[in-house]
């Protein structure tokens, strides 16, 4: 009966893309600070409105000075798409790191809250 169709996987995650982005912020124009404002009052509102992005989180580590972010598009055409952003302006150059992967699996565990928007340091 279940044979005939496709695995949910396959037409979920079929040609979804990940991409990490990383910088050294040690030899930056801006601080980790200056970052989460311009995440709480900009970035996050204009990531919103991308079309294909289906999740986009940013990172930082405070004592290693490093910033980044973690996207998950849903097509490589998405992925490939120009996007919205004053990051590179504000740090002062390009990311240190720029990698892209296939999307193997995902999984969502057991968790309290049910909204992932606007959660994180920038909004405390």
């Amino acid at each position: 009966m279940f044979g005939e169709y496709p695995a949910l996987g396959q037409i979920t995650l079929r040609g979804m893309v990940v991409r990490i982005v990383l910088w050294n912020l040690a030899d930056s124009k801006t601080t980790i600070e200056e970052l989460r404002r311009y995440v709480r009052d900009e970035s996050v509102d204009e990531f919103a409105e991308v079309e294909g992005l289906r999740f986009k989180a940013w990172i930082s580590d405070a004592l290693g000075e490093r910033w980044g972010a973690f996207y998950l598009f849903e097509s490589r055409e998405a992925a490939d798409q120009a996007l919205p952003g004053r990051a590179r302006e504000l740090i002062g150059k390009q990311p240190d790191l720029v990698d892209e992967f296939d999307l193997e699996a995902t999984v969502e565990g057991r968790y309290a809250d049910e909204e992932l928007s606007r959660l994180g340091l920038a909004f405390e």
